[in-house]
């Protein structure tokens, strides 16, 4: 399936197929590129801030999802020249306008889980500001 998506990319770079949902994926797909970009969707946030709101991700796999965002413009990386170093997070305006697509994924797994009869129970709220919670959602069908 890989190879596929590989190959899907490759038709694309020569002129082919533009899918818009492979394209999002490709940006925003990851373990915890998700995570970070709905972490930084409250406000700009230091490396350690990152590890705790996220601490499942190694800290070598949250660098290289950072990574992968700041080089597809999703994400901005300053640096202070401090002792010691001081590294701080935020969205890019391209990054900030993924906001709806998150609320979307968070909104319909939380009614898939309520449906399944579990209950949310990760770090992923609404960010501190947000004036409205983005768990209210329709039915689903679980069919």
């Amino acid at each position: 399936m890989a190879n596929q998506s590989n190959n899907g990319r490759a038709k694309a770079r020569e002129g082919g197929v533009f899918c818009p949902v492979e394209t999002t994926i490709a940006l925003i797909g990851g373990k915890y590129k998700p995570l970070i970009l709905w972490q930084l969707s409250g406000g700009t946030l230091r490396f350690s801030q990152l590890q705790k709101e996220i601490p499942s991700a190694t800290p070598k796999m949250l660098t290289q999802q950072l990574r992968e965002l700041e080089a597809a413009g999703l994400v901005h990386r300053e640096v202070f020249p401090v002792v010691p170093p001081k590294v701080e997070y935020s969205l890019t305006v391209l990054g900030a306008s993924i906001r709806p697509v998150l609320e979307a994924m968070y909104s319909w797994g939380a009614t898939y889980l309520k449906g399944k009869g579990q209950t949310v129970n990760c770090s992923m709220h609404p960010p501190s500001g947000s004036s409205s919670c983005c768990c209210q959602a329709g039915e689903v069908s679980h069919g």
